[in-house]
């Protein structure tokens, strides 16, 4: 690195630029402004750089390492040793390159002597192999024929270890007189595997092995089967449900048998057949022989046969409870073994193709309604017994309310048994039959009473007061122990079918509507309204505090306490116009009106000559008026006082009575009227001469002697405060 650059020429004075060393003021010569250039470009490069650099700071390092001044005499010897160094350097890595060469001529020299080596081993292997070929072809063809035979000798211990059985396991399936275990039970699921996989030997070019294989399974699984069908046949007759536990292998052989649908159902029906001679010789037991057995001595059922109610009950208990326990007993092998069944009995219709009723409908197995249906048929004979009981103590019993009670108790267990053992059950549906059957007997009886009701004459006279008849209050008696009974049973809830509607049709209806035909007999249609409105208002008093009943029934017997209502008004209201004598005015006025009386008045006029309206009928009129004012109200009242309801009774009359006031008010209109229409008649006839005023005088008095109002005081004011 030259370093002679970086300091002024010699010969110049220090500290003076180039400039400033020449006395002389005159332009620089072009050399000293070459090197003035070359000085401050070297100025700027070193001034440019930057002393953060790496590689300025580094050989700052070095400097500072080797301990240099800055001097002339020393920047010169640092260039001498630094050039010194690198040759020193050079002159190191040529030795260190001169010995990697011999090493490399060394390494040349083994290497030719190893591929002389090499080649001289190939041309021995060459040989070699040219002696051993034939010995090892020879060899590989043993080996290969070694290999194949172990092969077979393989697929012929594997073949006869899973297709053939030996003749101990053979004898342990079919052999009844091996007992059905565990060992019985891998046997038979080893023939099953065995007979599926000659399914395979079938598909190969020899199939004589496979079809011989298969007839011996499946004569092998047939006698195993049959084997299995009689064992749980025998275990089933010994077999205790009392102890509601079965054991593990009667479920595992259920299981399995279910494979074959044919010989499983046969074994259902075996058992529901000897299940329902047990559980009717215990039906049997229980309604005649006494259970002994000190305090706790249990009576027999038909102990309480005179008590239809109790009886019925304690049969319907009895199969109830035996329902329960035996569905809680058969409940291990239907449902906790429902998926292993339905899967058997799936592979069973697969190998028994003719057990399907419909070929394409798909058969599976539900637990719960084999449960139910095996259940139902061990059932069988005690619901025939049930029923035959039932109906004879039924028909032996006259008493509506003892038959209703039937009826609720029969719809309760009806109700019970429905989600116990599913609507459709035997023991539901002979229930819903029985309790038809007790509906229609109760209908019988309703139709016993009234036919015998309807002869007796005795029965059908009516009271003086004209209330409701002795039998209707006795129907109506019974009707409400009824509907107490009824009501306190369960089956009322809203969404439900009434069931109490058909015992209304039986046990009321025909009873009211024989009261309504007795008011036939009856000589005033006053007497047959207020009669009739006492039936029916005791009817619905006795209805209305039981919704059900009033539901169906209230609204017809109100609609008919309506009409009648109409009728007694009508007849409350002639009895006031009649008896005030309000009656002849209104016959006399009725060519009237009272468009009539304000368009032609001198119609009105007229009034006057009517023969109700002369001065001595007029004044008969009104006084028989006055007579009846103090007492009409009472009287009114007095009238209906054999209706059985007295605000009924005012209300139909504070009706009538307004209906009077209205009457009134318009004769009372009718009265005026034509005495205004006589007065205008009287000032329109003019004093003509002075010979009628004479006679014109005598008219006045003869006319103020005419004059209604005069005649007829009363006001529609004072008619309505003397009726209030």
């Amino acid at each position: 690195m030259a370093t002679g650059s970086y300091f002024p020429p010699s010969g110049a004075t220090p500290g003076l630029s180039p400039r400033t060393s020449s006395p002389v003021s005159s332009p620089l010569s072009p050399p000293l402004q070459q090197r003035s250039n070359a000085l401050s470009n070297r100025l700027t490069s070193v001034l440019s750089v930057s002393y953060a650099d790496s590689d300025i700071r580094d050989a700052l390092e070095t400097l500072s390492l080797r301990g240099i001044h800055n001097t002339a005499e020393v920047r010169r010897q640092l260039r001498l040793d630094v050039q010194k160094e690198v040759v020193d350097c050079n002159a190191e890595i040529v030795r260190d390159f001169g010995n990697v060469a011999e090493q490399l001529q060394r390494i040349g020299t083994v290497i030719s002597s190893l591929k002389e080596t090499c080649d001289e081993m190939r041309k021995h292997i060459v040989l070699a192999r040219q002696d051993t070929n034939p010995v090892l072809e020879e060899a590989t063809a043993l080996m290969s024929q070694k290999q194949e035979a172990e092969t077979k000798q393989h697929l012929l211990d594997a073949f006869a270890k899973h297709f053939i059985v030996s003749d101990d396991e053979l004898l342990v399936l079919t052999s009844v007189e091996e007992p059905i275990d565990d060992d019985f039970f891998d046997v038979l699921a080893r023939v099953k595997q065995v007979h599926r996989d000659c399914e395979a030997l079938l598909g190969a070019e020899n199939e004589r092995l496979g079809l011989e294989l298969m007839e011996k399974s499946s004569r092998s699984l047939n006698s195993a089967y049959q084997k299995l069908y009689r064992w749980i046949q025998k275990e089933f007759k010994s077999l205790n449900l009392e102890d509601p536990r079965i054991s593990s292998t009667i479920r595992r052989a259920l299981r399995v048998l279910a494979e074959r649908p044919s010989l499983f159902h046969s074994c259902l029906d075996f058992f529901a057949e000897a299940r329902d001679y047990v559980l009717s010789d215990a039906f049997h037991y229980a309604l005649t022989d006494a259970v002994t057995g000190g305090e706790n001595a249990v009576k027999p059922i038909e102990f309480s046969a005179h008590d239809p109610l109790r009886y019925i009950g304690d049969m319907l208990a009895w199969v109830h409870s035996t329902t329960v326990s035996e569905r809680e007993a058969l409940e291990t092998l239907f449902v906790a073994d429902g998926d292993e069944l339905a899967r058997g009995i799936q592979a069973g219709l697969s190998s028994e193709p003719w057990s399907r009723i419909d070929e394409n409908e798909e058969v599976t197995f539900d637990g719960e309604k084999a449960l139910s249906d095996l259940v139902n048929r061990d059932l069988i004979g005690v619901a025939r017994s049930l029923r035959q009981r039932v109906e004879l103590v039924i028909q032996g019993h006259d008493d509506p309310v003892t038959c209703y009670k039937v009826i609720n108790l029969l719809s309760f267990y009806q109700t019970t048994f429905s989600k116990l053992m599913g609507p459709r059950s035997n023991l539901a549906e002979l229930l819903q039959i029985l309790e038809k059957f007790t509906l229609s007997h109760f209908e019988a009886i309703m139709r016993e009473d009234v036919r015998s009701l309807s002869t007796d004459h005795s029965a059908l006279a009516l009271s003086k007061d004209l209330s409701a008849p002795q039998f209707l209050l006795d129907a109506l008696e019974v009707l409400t122990s009824l509907m107490k009974t009824h009501e306190a049973s369960i089956g009322t809830s809203e969404g439900q079918e009434n069931k109490f509607t058909p015992v209304l049709h039986a046990a009321l209806d025909p009873f009211l509507n024989l009261a309504k035909s007795c008011a036939d007999d009856l000589p005033t249609p006053t007497a047959r309204a207020i009669y009739l409105t006492n039936i029916h208002i005791t009817t619905r008093s006795s209805i209305i505090p039981y919704p059900f009943a009033s539901a169906t029934h209230l609204t017809p017997l109100s609609t008919a306490l309506s009409t009648l209502r109409v009728d007694l008004l009508e007849i409350q209201h002639r009895y006031l116009l009649d008896t005030s004598g309000l009656q002849v005015l209104l016959t006399a006025l009725q060519p009237f009106s009272q468009a009539l009386a304000t368009e032609l008045k001198h119609e009105i006029a007229t009034i006057a000559t009517l023969p109700a309206f002369q001065p001595d009928a007029l004044i008969a009129i009104s006084q028989q008026l006055d007579d009846f004012l103090p007492s009409a109200l009472m009287d009114a009242t007095e009238n209906l006082k054999r209706v059985q309801s007295a605000a009924f009774v005012k209300s139909v009359t504070d009706e009538a009575v307004e209906a009077f006031c209205r009457d009134f008010e318009f004769v009372e209109g009718m009265i005026i009227g034509a005495d205004e229409a006589g007065d205008v008649g009287k000032k329109g006839g003019g004093d003509e001469d002075e010979d009628e005023e004479e006679e014109g005088s005598k008219g006045e008095e003869e006319q103020e002697g005419h004059d209604l109002r005069r005649l007829f005081p009363r006001t529609t004011g004072e008619i309505r405060v003397l009726l209030s």
